[in-house]
């Protein structure tokens, strides 16, 4: 059995009186040290499904097993960065890493923690910054901490919800850069969920697609056999580079044009027919009010599912 394995899984929500599916029969192997990115456009459901594998959502069908456990409830052995850094404000960098080291491995002496934060604070380059809060940190220096902070958990899963996708382009290219560095390190088994088919390609072991919604599901896999490090700028004269990048990107073309839902609905008009200006005014026909009528019509409104 693969190491985090998804099989038959399903999400819906209810708003008011109607169910909205998000996920339908999601099935997917992912073995460890592996490095996969899940693409699809936002609304798509990327995110339920990182929260399903987080244990923050539980699915309507299916189940979710990881090393052989299924997955009922968070645990420190996934851990999570979000996309919105999720930092407590009136923590320092240190204390902030220190405060989930600590609740992971309370049986370490507070010599052991502390040398365990600082390794993963220094790995990702925030030695010098270790006493600064939050508020005094860029985006991409607090998207930095969220990623120390996971890791220094020590979790059998890294889940990656968007981590870059609020980042400015040149600091979202260093994180990239960084988290690459990071993984050749430790090897972790990582699932990301992105938009960005060209972050998947420079990142990923495997990019799987997620079909648009209603009732989204995973594409077919596909592998990127290109040899790391990567080197992005290398990586946009590769043919293979682009020929992955095309693959990826019509496929999530093709299945968006062919998700259409077709809308009935009633259309009550106004009860009103407009006066007839051509009637001379003192004709037996005019009148003074405008005729009143009952019609309500039936439309069909088709459109491309988001």
């Amino acid at each position: 059995m693969a190491f985090l394995n998804i099989v038959g899984v399903s999400k819906s929500f209810t708003q008011g009186a109607r169910k909205i599916d998000v996920l339908r029969d999601i099935n997917l192997e992912i073995e460890k040290g592996e490095f996969v990115a899940i693409v699809g456009y936002s609304g798509s459901g990327k995110t339920t499904l990182i929260s399903l594998i987080a244990g923050l959502l539980t699915p309507d069908s299916g189940t979710i097993t990881l090393n052989d456990l299924e997955v009922t409830a968070p645990g420190p052995d996934r851990g999570v960065v979000f996309q919105t850094y999720s930092l407590l404000p009136w923590l320092t960098v240190y204390e902030n890493v220190y405060l989930a080291v600590d609740q992971v491995f309370p049986n370490w002496t507070p010599a052991k923690k502390q040398q365990h934060t600082e390794k993963f604070i220094a790995m990702v380059n925030l030695s010098p910054a270790r006493e600064k809060r939050p508020a005094e940190l860029s985006g991409g220096m607090r998207q930095r901490v969220g990623i120390a902070r996971a890791l220094a958990m020590d979790p059998q899963v890294l889940l990656l919800d968007e981590p870059f996708g609020a980042l400015d382009a040149l600091t979202r290219a260093t994180l990239q850069d960084e988290l690459a560095r990071i993984w050749q390190q430790d090897r972790k088994t990582v699932v990301m969920i992105t938009n960005d088919v060209d972050e998947g390609i420079l990142l990923a072991d495997k990019i799987i697609p997620l079909r648009p919604g209603p009732g989204a599901t995973l594409g077919p896999e596909v592998y990127v056999d290109l040899p790391r490090p990567r080197d992005r700028r290398a990586l946009n004269h590769d043919n293979e580079f682009k020929a992955l990048r095309r693959q990826i990107i019509e496929y999530l073309l093709d299945a968006r044009g062919t998700q259409k839902v077709t809308v009935s609905r009633k259309l009550v008009l106004p009860d009103l027919e407009p006066e007839d200006l051509s009637i001379p005014r003192n004709s037996a026909f005019w009148r003074r009010a405008p005729k009143r009528r009952n019609v309500t019509r039936c439309e069909k409104i088709e459109t491309i599912a988001e």
